[in-house]
C-alpha cells in the first residue's frame, strides 16, 4: 500500500477555482543497483551483467536515435520523446551581435537549440495493470500549500555545513528541517550540492543509512 497527501496547486497557475490534487508520498528513489537487484526476481536464469548489459544497449540506443528525430516505443512501457528548448547557458546570436560592431540589427535574434528533457508518455496498459494492483492511503487530513524555497542556495549551503559541524554527519531529514523543503526536494538539492565540487559535502552510505558529511573527511 502506498500513501498520498492532497495538495492545492500554487497561486497563479489557474485563474478560476481552487485546485486540489492528490500527490503520491515518495520516501526514496531507487539506484541503477537496486533496480537490478529487484529485477532479477522477475529474470529468470538472466544474470545481472547480462540485464545490465540490456538496459546499456537502450540508453545507447536513445542517445544514437533520438536526436535525429526518432522517437523510441517499448512495448509494455511507453513512448519516449525529445523535448527541446533554447539554451540559457549560452549567448543569444542578439547578445553576440551587440559586441560586434555593424552587426545586422534587423536580424532575428535566437538562443541554440538544445534538448531540454525526454517526455515520457506510458503504455496504457502499464497504467491500467498497475491500477489494478495498487490501493492508496490518505496520510494526513489537512490540504498542503506547496512549499516555497525561504532560503537561498548559500543560506541552504550554510545551514548544511552548521549541522555538520554540529554532529559530524546530516541525514536527510535533518536537511529537510532545517530548509523547510520536502524530502523529495531535499534529496533533489543534496545531490546538486554533493556535484558541486566547490560547495565542501560529500555523500556516505545509500538508501536509508545515507548520510552527508564534509568532503575532507572522506579524502
Amino acid at each position: 500500500m502506498a500513501n498520498y497527501y492532497l495538495q492545492k496547486l500554487p497561486e497563479g497557475m489557474k485563474e478560476s477555482e481552487e485546485v486540489v490534487y492528490p500527490k503520491m508520498q515518495t520516501y526514496n528513489m531507487h539506484d541503477f543497483e537496486t533496480v537490478l537487484k529487484h529485477m532479477q526476481t522477475y529474470a529468470g536464469n538472466f544474470s545481472e551483467g547480462t540485464m545490465r548489459a540490456v538496459i546499456d544497449a537502450l540508453v545507447q540506443t536513445m542517445k544514437s536515435w533520438m536526436p535525429l528525430g526518432h522517437s523510441i516505443k517499448i512495448d509494455g512501457l511507453g513512448v519516449f520523446t525529445l523535448s527541446l528548448g533554447f539554451d540559457t547557458s549560452t549567448p543569444s546570436e542578439k547578445e553576440i551581435a551587440n559586441e560586434k560592431v555593424g552587426a545586422d540589427k534587423g536580424k532575428t535574434k535566437y538562443r541554440h537549440i538544445c534538448i531540454k528533457s525526454i517526455k515520457f508518455k506510458p503504455d496504457g496498459e502499464l497504467l491500467a495493470d498497475m491500477n489494478r494492483e495498487a490501493t492508496f492511503d490518505k496520510v494526513e487530513t489537512e490540504v498542503k500549500m506547496p512549499r516555497k524555497n525561504k532560503f537561498s542556495r548559500e543560506e541552504r549551503l550554510a545551514k548544511a555545513m552548521a549541522i555538520i559541524e554540529k554532529s559530524g554527519y546530516m541525514t536527510l531529514s535533518d536537511y529537510s528541517r532545517a530548509t523547510g523543503l520536502s524530502r523529495a526536494a531535499a534529496s533533489r538539492d543534496l545531490k546538486s550540492l554533493v556535484a558541486d565540487q566547490t560547495s565542501g559535502i560529500a555523500s556516505r552510505g545509500s538508501h536509508s543509512h545515507k548520510v552527508w558529511v564534509k568532503k575532507e573527511e572522506l579524502e
